[in-house]
């Protein structure tokens, strides 16, 4: 049988990575952690954010992910967790 991955929350990434839900967002935002919008909510695919982890882009904050895998979420986002 295949087993079929699923599109995972910010939470369940948030505990994959062992980091807090707004480490999430601003990684995102900040340091191009592969993202997918669907509606008003955030999906990541597990395979996607291992092979960006192992890149080095996690630790440097570079574009090391080719932007061909991903979709980059609009800066509207930095908004939901800049102060002010």
């Amino acid at each position: 049988m295949i087993e079929q991955s699923r599109w995972l929350s910010v939470e369940e990434i948030a505990f994959h990575l062992g980091i807090k839900k707004d480490t999430a967002y601003k990684w995102v935002a900040k340091k191009h952690m592969p993202a997918h919008k669907v509606g008003t909510l955030l999906k990541f695919d597990r395979n996607e954010i291992d092979e960006w982890v192992r890149s080095g882009a996690a630790k440097t904050g570079k574009k090391q992910f080719a932007q061909a895998q991903t979709q980059r979420i609009p800066r509207l986002l930095h908004r939901w967790w800049t102060p002010g």
